[in-house]
């Protein structure tokens, strides 16, 4: 199993309808074969000195393995997720895992 944890710093000011367009196309991203899980959310409300909460969004996603991890990173659906929403963000943070 490997773990693809994603933090995104969308830009200030982001429109509604552009936001609306990352949370979709990223989520779009769970029917890419291998893919077990996906996550995305925005920080919780929690509050202690070691959490940082600076990040627009976290999308954490679950794949069976890392040749799951290389498809998915060449998968056509993560290329327009790419494609359509690079624009959105000033900061991108990648955490993988086994």
């Amino acid at each position: 199993m490997l773990v693809h944890a994603v933090y995104f710093w969308l830009k200030p000011g982001t429109a509604a309808a552009d936001e609306a367009r990352f949370v979709e196309l990223s989520s779009a991203m769970a029917k890419i074969p291998g893919v077990e899980h996906l996550w995305l959310g925005k920080p919780a409300d929690t509050d202690r000195p070691v959490i940082d909460r600076s990040y627009s969004y976290a999308l954490v996603v679950v794949m069976k393995d890392m040749a799951a991890h290389d498809g998915y990173q060449v998968h056509p659906i993560h290329d327009i997720f790419r494609e359509k929403c690079s624009m959105l963000w000033n900061k991108v943070q990648i955490y993988d895992s086994l």
